[in-house]
């Protein structure tokens, strides 16, 4: 009959639950997926372990069930898309008070659900600590934030755009589902960040360290494709396309 083809809330459930743990028990298990890529590990890296996670492989539980997290919503939701794609923003409002400083979202996290508009646009925040911090669905487009610390940060949904991340380290921090189109990168480190989704399109990517980030192989083609991948990271001493998996390294 109709109604005995039709498929139940508990095999809808079922099956959302086997996915989940697929999803989980995989990024547990270290084992690249084509929707997941992390670049080859080398041993000639072992030198700037300093800047790395010191768990082994230098990948935290935290951050593989972050990943499994992204694969699964995109399998469920559709490609997620940058934040800053078809997004018309409101004037700029600089006589608010205390509005260029960091702040955690008590809301949703990777989400970016805020009550108000995140808005860091024009901000002179370089060298500062926002270490830990949720900053998700920040609009930090054309901001200051050389070399500033987005350590353990979340940053899922952002918009960097034409923003300077000149020697920044974001060392393990999420930052998925991104724009950061025409943005400089020249010295930050991005060592074991999440980065699937996000886009470097027109972004200075010049003695950028990408070591151990997790990034789909679209957003890795188009990484490598970028002419400014080139150069050694004055932090860590590794070589940009190498940490990025890119033909053409050491």
């Amino acid at each position: 009959s109709a109604s005995s083809s039709r498929p139940t809330m508990a095999s809808f459930t079922t099956k959302t639950a086997a996915c989940i743990a697929i999803c989980a028990s995989s990024a547990l298990a270290f084992s690249p997926s084509p929707m997941l890529r992390t670049p080859a590990l080398a041993s000639s890296r072992s030198a700037v372990t300093d800047t790395r996670m010191a768990s082994e492989g230098g990948q935290t539980l935290g951050h593989k069930v972050a990943a499994a997290a992204v694969v699964f919503g995109t399998l469920v939701g559709g490609a997620a898309m940058p934040a800053e794609a078809g997004y018309n923003y409101p004037p700029i409002d600089k006589k608010a008070v205390g509005r260029c400083e960091f702040k955690s979202s008590n809301i949703g996290q990777s989400n970016a659900a805020r009550d108000k508009l995140y808005d860091l646009r024009e901000c002179e925040m370089s060298g500062l600590d926002a270490k830990g911090f949720d900053i998700a669905g920040a609009i930090m487009n054309k901001g200051n934030f050389a070399k500033t610390s987005f350590v353990d940060a979340v940053m899922s949904k952002v918009s960097g755009a034409e923003a300077n991340f000149d020697g920044a380290i974001f060392n393990n921090a999420i930052m998925d589902r991104s724009s950061y189109r025409g943005a400089s990168f020249n010295g930050a480190v991005l060592a074991n960040t999440v980065l699937s989704g996000t886009s470097f399109e027109g972004a200075n990517l010049e003695n950028t360290d990408f070591s151990d980030a997790y990034m789909g192989d679209f957003d890795s083609k188009n990484i490598c494709k970028n002419p400014t991948l080139k150069g050694t990271n004055p932090t860590t001493g590794v070589e940009t396309r190498f940490s990025a998996a890119c033909k053409g390294g050491k």
